[in-house]
């Protein structure tokens, strides 16, 4: 549905304790069903190299965890910033999320300090929906955004309607 409806890439969660983490071979599952241009995302809150290693050989394009890493994975590695300081060395990209799939809306000056200060491109999560996500982009203008609860009738069950508004808006904003 989230290709349909235009989405570049597609998040699976896995080894977290969310609603919304599935077993790593529904994760596997859901990434074949999915053509070669949408990207393929494992987030995980894990701390454990063996998670980290089931992951991956998932064959995900990119992997999203919450914790700086000390060394370099062979996949994109995105990690999650939730409040200002040092960003995080090996990452590919940054998730600015306090929210973690709550629906709790993203800090706007850290999302801001993030953008401005970044190497890397910056995903900005927390909150977003098809009502908000637009304004959030021209405020912060990051490289990309991502949604869970704002698209959802509940945790882990999408709306196919919310998802297209979601990712047309999201789209037009990012292209403006």
């Amino acid at each position: 549905m989230a290709e349909d409806a235009g989405a570049d890439a597609i998040g699976v969660v896995v080894f977290s304790d969310s609603p919304r983490s599935v077993a790593p071979e529904a994760a596997r599952e859901i990434f074949s069903s999915v053509g070669p241009y949408v990207t393929r995302v494992c987030v995980s809150t894990t701390e454990s190299p063996g998670d980290i290693e089931t992951m991956l050989a998932i064959n995900p394009d990119a992997v999203q965890v919450s914790l700086p890493l000390e060394e370099k994975l062979p996949v994109r590695t995105i990690c999650m910033v939730d409040s200002p300081g040092a960003l995080p060395a090996y990452a590919d990209a940054i998730a600015v999320d306090a929210s973690r799939g709550t629906g709790r809306h993203f800090d706007a000056s850290l999302a801001e300090w993030a953008a401005r200060e970044s190497t890397v491109p910056v995903i900005l999560a927390g909150g977003l929906s098809p009502s908000n996500v637009a304004g959030a982009i021209q405020r912060v203008r990051p490289y990309a955004v991502d949604v869970a609860s704002g698209v959802e009738i509940s945790p882990g069950r999408k709306d196919e309607g919310l998802v297209r508004a979601f990712v047309r808006k999201a789209k037009g904003a990012l292209h403006d």
